[in-house]
């Protein structure tokens, strides 16, 4: 309602460790996806809605009923109310809800803030390499550890230059 009937822009911040049921998903996977979520207003605060809106998108131009005014309406959430998703992608949790809500990839923005430090990297690697039961030694699978940990830095540092 702040977002669409006052035009204040708004932050909201879920990280995954809030999320208690997948279900939760759902919703934020609405808003990612088509920009609304179905069904959250009853028939009588839709009209309250469209009400509070009314002057505002008639002032814009938009046609005096009920189905432009409340588009005109979603079309302000959508200006104002951002999300921001606070996930980490370590392990098989967020793979899988990538997969069960397609909105958290195909209409998001991946942010890295932090890089990693190379024996971070390293153990991650090692932790995967665990599963590959073919490698012939312990040492090869240390030394493919460490050249995944620096491909991954490398690429970084790429990153950089080709900013710059």
């Amino acid at each position: 309602m702040k977002s669409g009937v006052v035009g204040q822009p708004t932050l909201f911040i879920l990280t995954d460790s809030q999320i208690v049921k997948d279900e939760f998903l759902v919703y934020i996977n609405d808003i990612l996806s088509a920009g609304y979520i179905p069904e959250l207003f009853a028939k009588d605060e839709l009209d309250g809605i469209v009400g509070k809106v009314r002057a505002e998108a008639k002032s814009n131009g938009v046609e005096d009923a009920a189905g432009p005014i409340f588009k005109f309406f979603i079309d302000k959430v959508r200006k104002n109310l951002h999300l921001a998703l606070c996930f980490s992608p370590v392990g098989d949790l967020f793979r899988v809800r990538a997969r069960m809500f397609p909105g958290l990839i195909n209409c998001t923005s991946i942010d890295w803030f932090h890089e990693w430090p190379e024996d971070a990297l390293i153990g991650v690697a090692r932790r995967f390499l665990e599963e590959i039961t073919t490698l012939p030694s312990e040492e090869l699978r240390e030394t493919i550890a460490k050249h995944m940990a620096f491909v991954h830095i490398s690429i970084g540092a790429a990153n950089n230059q080709f900013r710059l």
